[in-house]
């Protein structure tokens, strides 16, 4: 791929010389320094910057090409990019201005709106070249902000500087927190001076953007961002967190069964020290040092999100959604582990995490977490890594080779892990059961076992378009469909299906992602418009109905597995929070009941991730991982979002107070925890 495109570069320098007037290119690693795309800016000296930018990881990534002009204050003048998304869809967007006039057109969007003064637009499909035009326009506002097109406004702090050498050459770059699009900050190192650029992003534990030349510097200013974003996550844990000193009543509460899928008379539940020490009927409790007056509020155990890719900034939207546990299934092994040692020692805003270690095979399509290996011995030592650091179970991924797969199941088990992943390329979902997995992930894996051959690469995008295009033609009634669902049910091979994440696949540019419908009106705007965009490419409407079709028979086959008995856990792989409560909601639409969709995502959760013993259920002797909801959940699943207090341990959070922080407009009013009257 370099020869070619170096050689369309060269005949379009060569074709338009004034392009060439100002050139500035990044690579893209991963994984510590594998390669994985790159972004070259160039300026010309008609005033036109032309952006290409390329990401592939994991079989799949943007493909963009970006063209803008700039006015005086730095802000777009006009502005164009195209491509494809991470999935496929297309990419084409534009901006434009014209004195106060501002106009916008996406796949998925458009508007007109008359502007007063200096305003930046902001591309749902941009590049990460906007990050230097943004702190450009910035620059020039000082402290007041940058007002944003559509709507919002960005801020950036600067938080730390760092010297960086190139050979002789040296260079001071600052690091600064970028606010107002979407809930958290965004990081970003840029030159300093009267306009700065981007110097780097980086995504800690993923992906390193970094200007050529400078890639040494990567792995410094990755852990000196990793240190800088700890001291504001510990100041967030700080003014979020009630710690709960010796023992606490939850009173009047009527409290879910989730071993039986049930809800109980109104009960006092006492704590102490994060530990549930016992359950009575309402009014014996007795007397405790604080009080929640549950005020006939359901009570459920914490919720587990059993699919997730943890990143620190993600515990805010987990525990406002009553999600006090979550499974890593696929992390930076490094940061994975930092995150959960600060959650051990209560400095950071975060659910429990329970970690699958991740493995995978070498190709130039591999996705670079966890352990990346080529033979056996490089398998079985990423399995003893993985057991000796206490995970307990590990993760195969598309690209393990399947000469090595029966070796390393049999393995992990001989090491007391469970085994669990995606379908290694050019293999069926039942040929890995049949070699001992104890869990498959993801719905779209499961129905791959139907229309692949020996020669498709799941490793690309087909691992979607198939499933897609051909499980609305799939008769659920048919015998290979039923053996399948009854050999999962025989081996109890467990299914996280992600059904959530998947409605991807029928969501088309304009409508806004399922996921996000319930709370529209609860998010901010810029979040709500980035969601509106497709990921798939949905050309017509018959296609559009073809995939939407295809989208009902996933969910209806989980439906079916359920009821025939295979374990089914309630994951995400998506935004935090409102994904889980979105599953939720499908495994009704599938024929659970509320009760039993609640039954999953704790006793369930709590069974398959090995943590039962302390969790999963409100009994004596369990964590006090506790979550008060308005409404009655387990009549109407919906109500889970009303999420008026969560306990984790000997810690309370209110979700109004993390929604607010978070620019969310709460879902229920807040129950507070009160000092006891002696």
């Amino acid at each position: 791929m370099k020869p070619i495109l170096a050689t369309a570069l060269a005949l379009l320098l060569a074709a338009d010389p004034a392009w060439a007037a100002e050139r500035l290119r990044y690579v893209a690693l991963v994984d510590g320094g594998t390669p994985a795309g790159h972004q070259l800016v160039e300026t010309g000296e008609d005033g036109v910057t032309r952006v290409e930018f390329v990401f592939k990881d994991n079989g799949r990534g943007p493909e963009l090409r970006e063209e803008y002009t700039l006015a005086e204050d730095g802000t777009y003048r006009s502005y164009r990019v195209q491509g494809e998304s991470t999935f496929g869809a297309k990419v084409d967007e534009r901006f434009s201005r014209d004195g106060t006039r501002a106009r916008w057109r996406s796949t998925s969007d458009s508007g007109e709106r008359e502007i007063d003064g200096v305003a930046l637009y902001t591309p749902l499909g941009g590049t990460p070249a906007g990050f230097s035009v943004a702190l450009g326009a910035l620059a020039e506002q000082g402290d007041a902000g940058l007002p944003l097109i559509p709507s919002g406004t960005l801020r950036a702090r600067p938080l730390a500087e760092a010297v960086v050498e190139n050979g002789a050459e040296t260079r001071t770059v600052q690091l600064l927190a970028v606010t107002g699009i979407g809930f958290t900050p965004q990081f970003a190192w840029a030159t300093t001076g009267e306009r700065p650029r981007l110097f780097a992003f980086i995504f800690p534990g993923f992906l390193q953007l970094i200007e050529e030349g400078w890639e040494a510097s990567a792995a410094a200013l990755e852990a000196q961002q990793k240190a800088e974003e700890g001291k504001a996550l510990v100041d967030l844990q700080r003014r979020l967190a009630q710690p709960l000193p010796g023992t606490t009543l939850v009173r009047n509460a009527r409290v879910f069964d989730s071993e039986r899928a049930q809800l109980g008379a109104s009960a006092d539940v006492l704590l102490r020290d994060g530990r549930i020490v016992a359950v009575t009927a309402a009014g014996g409790g007795g007397e405790a040092d604080q009080v929640v007056d549950a005020a006939g509020r359901v009570l459920l155990p914490g919720l587990f999100d059993m699919h997730v890719h943890a990143g620190r900034w993600d515990g805010g939207l987990h525990l406002a959604s009553g999600v006090t546990t979550v499974r890593d299934m696929g992390n930076d092994n490094a940061t994975l582990q930092q995150l959960m040692q600060e959650e051990r020692e209560g400095t950071l805003l975060s659910p429990r995490v329970v970690p699958a270690g991740f493995i995978e095979g070498e190709s130039p399509m591999s996705a670079r977490n966890g352990f990346v290996i080529e033979d056996l011995a490089g398998a079985r030592a990423a399995v003893d890594w993985y057991a000796a650091n206490g995970y307990p179970q590990v993760k195969i991924y598309n690209s393990f080779p399947r000469e090595l797969l029966g070796d390393t199941v049999a393995y992990a088990h001989e090491k007391g892990l469970r085994v669990s992943g995606h379908v290694p390329a050019f293999m069926r979902a039942e040929e890995v059961v049949a070699l001992g997995f104890d869990e498959l992930q993801h719905i779209n894996q499961l129905l791959l076992n139907f229309f692949v051959t020996p020669d498709t690469d799941t490793r690309t995008l087909e691992r979607f378009y198939l499933v897609a295009e051909r499980t609305a033609g799939l008769d659920l009634d048919s015998k290979p469909v039923q053996d399948f669902i009854a050999l999962l049910a025989q081996k109890q091979v467990a299914v996280d299906p992600t059904l959530a994440t998947f409605e991807f696949l029928h969501q088309r540019d304009g409508e806004l992602s399922p996921i996000y419908v319930p709370v529209e009106d609860h998010v901010p705007p810029d979040v709500q418009r980035s969601r509106r965009a497709a990921e798939m490419d949905i050309p017509d409407d018959a296609t559009a109905a073809r995939y939407r079709e295809s989208f009902a028979k996933l969910v209806e086959f989980v439906g079916r597995m359920y009821r025939a008995g295979v374990p089914i856990v309630a994951g995400t792989d998506e935004v935090p929070g409102f994904t889980l409560q979105r599953e939720l909601e499908l495994y009704v639409q599938a024929g659970m009941t509320p009760a039993q969709a609640l039954q999953v995502a704790t006793w369930t959760a709590a069974g398959v991730s090995g943590t039962r013993g302390d969790r999963g259920s409100i009994a004596p002797g369990k964590r006090a991982d506790l979550v008060l909801v308005d409404g009655d959940p387990t009549r109407d699943i919906a109500d889970i979002r009303k999420v008026a207090l969560v306990i984790k341990g000997a810690t309370a959070y209110s979700p109004a107070a993390i929604h607010a922080e978070l620019g969310i407009r709460p879902f229920a009013e807040a129950a507070t925890v009160e000092a006891a009257a002696r």
